[in-house]
């Protein structure tokens, strides 16, 4: 069984960083789409950034373009989001998932498995 746990959400002044883990267990070598989605109170969830981890791909939602770095450490089988430059409109449940395929999507169906979420709070 594959469990995916999120961590290293928290309260940042806008301006500010954070990095978020997504630290995978189970057998998940043959899983190479991995992604982050948010949801903000009264929204949608929406898709933040996805890498596949084979070839290192990377794909990003334009608001967070130039600000946040998704990469996938597959020693330590993690996922990690750095963000940078935060603005309020950041603050979200935070969410990462996994599914064997490498294609990009954002849509939850095509995901295997999904963590907990880890909240991101972006307020001075």
């Amino acid at each position: 069984q594959v469990q995916l746990v999120e961590s290293g959400g928290g309260l940042v002044q806008p301006g500010g960083s954070l990095r978020l883990s997504c630290s995978a267990s189970g057998f998940t070598s043959n899983y190479y789409g991995w992604t982050w989605l948010r949801q903000a109170p009264g929204k949608k969830r929406e898709g933040v950034a996805f890498i596949n981890s084979g070839d290192g791909t990377t794909d990003y939602a334009d608001s967070v373009k130039g600000r946040f770095t998704i990469s996938k450490d597959n020693d330590k089988n993690t996922v990690y989001l750095q963000m940078n430059s935060l603005k309020p409109e950041d603050t979200a449940v935070y969410y990462c998932g996994a599914r064997r395929y490498g294609g990009r999507t954002y849509t939850e169906t095509m995901y295997n498995y999904w963590g907990q979420g880890t909240q991101v709070t972006v307020s001075s």
